[in-house]
């Protein structure tokens, strides 16, 4: 590599054409410079002169990179061999100085491991990060330091290995709370002996390297060993452990993935990019991150943000042998070359995928969209919603807390009321409520608001707890009424009560409230009415999903009976592979088909008996 810069350095005036001379046609990275002397902006070129003289032709028609260009006082470049030479110490440069007109990624550090010490006698599961200099086995590397807490989390409640520091370890003289809490075996004090200790770290290593299914067959055999010993306390033990299990699995492995994979789809708009990356490893989903890199104020494209996210993102990463991506990167030769000679071996890009590929990307995408939506709309989305909301009611507040009650049944059973709460900052649900309604007769609606209501209501009293600014009801003026009569009960005065009335044909364009027993409608636009659909809506699926609970809770046959075609053979052997009905009412079709005797038509039928609206 050689180094240049402009014979009017630290010039406010710079002569380009004087510069422009002394730029040969080859490949390499450009620095533009300030008057203090700051990097405004690192690029890189396969043809260096070309490619500089483009900023300084007057035919600039972006007014922000003109504005840039304005700024420039000094002009540094450096020749590399290759175009991909270049790109490296383009992003390297990027990494190190952060130039204000560059994309950025700023997430240095290193990637985390989980870490078993398969050389103890007792193993511990562990987090790591840096070098793998430690005996023992590693999985990873995972995409976040959350996915891994998340792992650990969920590998304490399936297989109670120890997580503690060899040192707290050793020192113990009786078990610590993960015991007692069921998180851990206490090897520390010889509550487990050390083959049976053994055979929980095997069953930990076969799921990390995605053999979850070899472990659940494993668990039911020893399930059937119990029962068959009339050990029935440990068989309970086992099928609760087959039921988390297969929960885990379903949601953290994706069926049919082979090698190492990274998945990355990008989703821009309003001058915001989000970028998700999904990890893949030995066929195994260890994970998920979601990256929103700084975008500067000139006019930027999908595949130039991911060429710049890319190259940064790997600097100090893992590079697997295949990426696929939702958009082809600018130059994707040169950041696949540059990429396989980081990774010391070829790296590939795929961009048109089926089957299972095309699910992760689809869920990529998803992923990347919801989380740019919620960037967007975020604490300042919500606070311009409370304000419309003020205005159009003609509120002389701004409400900061608004609760949400509806009432759901089917034909009168198992009635269930909900209230969710928003204030300032969205849904805040751990002041979520459920309640369960009794003594009224089935299906009166107006009694069942009337009874949650007064035992919501009569608790703030009593506790002195916070009162909403608004109270919102799923329901026209009969439902307000009842709200409004036990509020006068309680000799509460200070809350605002809105009803929420359903459009012709449950059209949510033709929403309207009730506000002081007259009838307001909002535009179908509204933020402020946005807002009212989105709590109303929020606290139906709340109310829908705890009636579901409630009524499968109550029944005294099993619903997999309903089904036909599967028989008792069956029905018994769907119960054994996932150790329960709870886990087969939250099990894919796609995991329900693996269980040996279910066909995918059957499988199907299952699904849908559990998941209808």
């Amino acid at each position: 590599m050689s180094d240049f810069t402009s014979p009017s350095s630290n010039n406010n005036d710079f002569d380009s054409d004087c510069f422009l001379k002394t730029v040969p046609h080859k490949p390499g990275v450009y620095r533009m410079i300030d008057a203090s002397e700051e990097i405004l902006y690192v690029g890189k070129a396969k043809d260096l002169k070309s490619r500089v003289s483009s900023y300084f032709r007057g035919t600039i028609v972006n007014s922000r990179t003109w504005s840039m260009v304005k700024q420039i006082c000094d002009v540094q470049i450096t020749l590399t061999a290759t175009e991909a030479e270049a790109l490296l110490l383009e992003s390297n440069l990027i990494k190190k100085h952060h130039p204000r007109y560059n994309v950025l990624l700023r997430d240095d550090k290193s990637y985390p491991y989980i870490h078993i010490s398969t050389d103890k006698a007792f193993p511990r599961v562990a987090f790591y990060r840096g070098g793998r200099k430690h005996k023992g086995d590693y999985f990873g590397p995972y995409p976040s330091a959350g996915a891994v807490r998340e792992s650990l989390n969920l590998l304490q409640k399936l297989f109670k290995v120890r997580q503690c520091e060899d040192s707290y370890f050793s020192n113990r003289s009786r078990p610590c709370l993960q015991y007692q809490i069921e998180r851990c075996t206490a090897p520390c004090t010889g509550e487990i002996t050390q083959p049976d200790y053994q055979k929980n770290v095997s069953q930990t290593i076969k799921f990390l390297k995605g053999k979850s299914q070899q472990v659940i067959d494993e668990l039911v055999t020893s399930m059937d060993a119990h029962s068959v010993k009339l050990e029935f306390e440990q068989a309970a033990d086992v099928r609760d452990q087959i039921e988390r299990l297969r929960q885990v699995s379903q949601q953290q492995s994706i069926s049919g993935g082979q090698g190492d994979v990274d998945v990355i789809a990008i989703q821009y708009a309003s001058k915001t990019a989000s970028v998700q990356v999904h990890s893949i490893r030995n066929g195994n989903h260890l994970g998920n991150k979601n990256f929103f890199p700084k975008v500067p104020d000139i006019e930027e494209t999908e595949a130039s943000i991911l060429e710049s996210f890319m190259a940064q993102y790997y600097l100090k990463r893992q590079i697997p042998g295949e990426i696929l991506l939702t958009h082809k990167p600018e130059n994707a030769d040169v950041l696949a070359e540059m990429l396989s000679i980081k990774a010391e071996r070829k790296v590939s890009f795929t961009y048109k995928v089926r089957g299972d590929r095309a699910k992760w990307l689809e869920m990529a995408v998803r992923n990347a969209q919801h989380a740019l939506n919620i960037h967007i709309a975020s604490k300042e989305g919500i606070e311009k919603r409370l304000y419309a909301l003020q205005e159009e009611l003609d509120l002389g507040y701004i409400p900061t807390r608004i609760e949400c009650f509806d009432i759901s049944h089917t034909q009168g059973e198992a009635t269930v009321a909900s209230c969710v709460v928003f204030g300032t900052e969205g849904a805040i649900k751990a002041e979520y409520r459920r309640f369960n309604i009794t003594d009224i007769q089935p299906g009166d609606d107006y009694a069942a608001m009337r009874q949650v209501l007064r035992r919501r209501f009569k608790r703030i009293v009593e506790t002195d707890a916070k009162l909403p600014d608004i109270l919102l009801i799923d329901g026209g003026k009969g439902q307000v009424t009842q709200a409004v009569t036990i509020l006068q009960e309680l000799q509460i005065s200070s809350v605002d009560i809105i009803g929420v009335v359903k459009g012709e044909g449950r059209r949510a364009e033709c929403d309207n409230l009730i506000v002081e027993n007259r009838r307001v409608v909002l535009s179908p636009h509204s933020s402020a009415m946005h807002l009212v659909q989105q709590v109303r809506d929020e606290a139906h699926r709340f109310a829908i999903t705890g009636h579901r609970q409630r009524r499968q809770k109550a029944r005294t046959s099993s619903v997999l009976e309903e089904i036909a075609g599967l028989g008792p053979k069956r029905r018994q052997s769907i119960l054994k592979q996932f150790g329960g009905l709870r886990a087969v009412s939250r099990a894919s079709v796609d995991e329900l088909a693996k269980v040996h005797g279910i066909s995918q038509q059957l499988a199907e039928k299952v699904y849908e008996q559990f998941n209808r609206e």
